[in-house]
């Protein structure tokens, strides 16, 4: 049975959500609308509306326009299993010493000289392919072969749960505690634990930032992973600060290079400074050190 998406994009949050809020209330219902912001410095807005039967695209478009938006662009929405084609098209990822890999390719995974993670493809972010997680593992595998030492670390916004899991497997002897707003990608990371023989060692919980009791219990941290975006990575700055150990480690990510910048700053007024900054494409990932 197909079904329809209907998106456009406006400037400001706040009509963006009032363009959600009508469109809510189409007759054909849509089964779905969202509410994206635009990471690329624009602060543009995207709104996205998904049907299962074709809408009317002349009334879509004299809604979009009310609320100050370009016309919708309708499309019919194919219809494929999401997660078998991840399966078939995500190889394992190897970042430094890292090696990610889906139960699919357990036969690929190298018997010596890789720290291996098994990471299923799901609805939740973070299987290591994308520019943001890799910079993350990347630098995790840099800061380790340095010879840093942690015994606390903290992974805000966890997806998967893959950094907080690439922690723990780094550092043995570590405590580890993984945390993300979504409920949904916080079973995702249990089931990840749990798969990797972890679930002793790297307790999930839902909670926005520090927001959770066993967060703040278990501070301060010697290393903070954030992997979000620009708004709650700016947003988390003086929590970051609070949780964090002194000579403590963040690694950022989740962010456009053309936005690390002001990421940095706001960073930076919180006492903390740059160790690393990369690249890949066009994200960039950051390694600060708490002063």
């Amino acid at each position: 049975m197909p079904s329809y998406s209907a998106i456009t994009s406006l400037d400001g949050k706040e009509a963006a959500d009032a363009l959600a809020a009508a469109l809510e209330k189409l007759t054909p219902e849509p089964y779905g609308v969202g509410v994206f912001e635009i990471e690329d410095g624009s602060e543009m807005w995207e709104v996205g509306a998904y049907f299962t039967e074709a809408p009317n695209e002349a009334v879509l478009d004299i809604i979009a326009i009310a609320f100050g938006a370009k016309g919708m662009t309708v499309s019919e929405i194919p219809e494929i299993d999401w997660v078998a084609k991840v399966r078939r098209d995500l190889a394992p990822v190897e970042a430094g010493r890292f090696f990610l890999y889906g139960s699919h390719d357990a036969d690929k995974v190298p018997e010596t000289g890789v720290i291996p993670l098994q990471i299923e493809a799901t609805v939740a972010f973070g299987t290591g392919h994308h520019g943001t997680t890799l910079g993350c593992l990347k630098a995790l595998d840099r800061l380790g072969a340095e010879g840093l030492m942690v015994q606390n670390v903290a992974d805000i916004g966890s997806g998967t749960g893959v950094l907080a899991l690439a922690a723990a497997r780094l550092w043995p002897e570590a405590k580890v505690i993984a945390s993300d707003i979504d409920q949904v990608a916080v079973d995702v990371a249990i089931a990840n634990a749990e798969i990797n023989g972890l679930a002793d060692r790297v307790p999930c919980v839902e909670a926005a930032g520090f927001d959770h009791r066993d967060l703040k219990s278990r501070a301060p941290y010697d290393l903070i992973f954030a992997n979000i975006l620009k708004g709650p990575l700016v947003q988390l700055a003086p929590d970051m600060a609070k949780h964090a150990a002194p000579g403590g480690h963040l690694i950022l990510s989740g962010l456009l290079t053309v936005q690390s910048e002001s990421i940095l700053d706001a960073y930076v007024a919180q006492g903390f400074s740059l160790k690393e900054h990369t690249q890949i494409g066009e994200w960039s990932t950051l390694v600060l050190l708490r002063g």
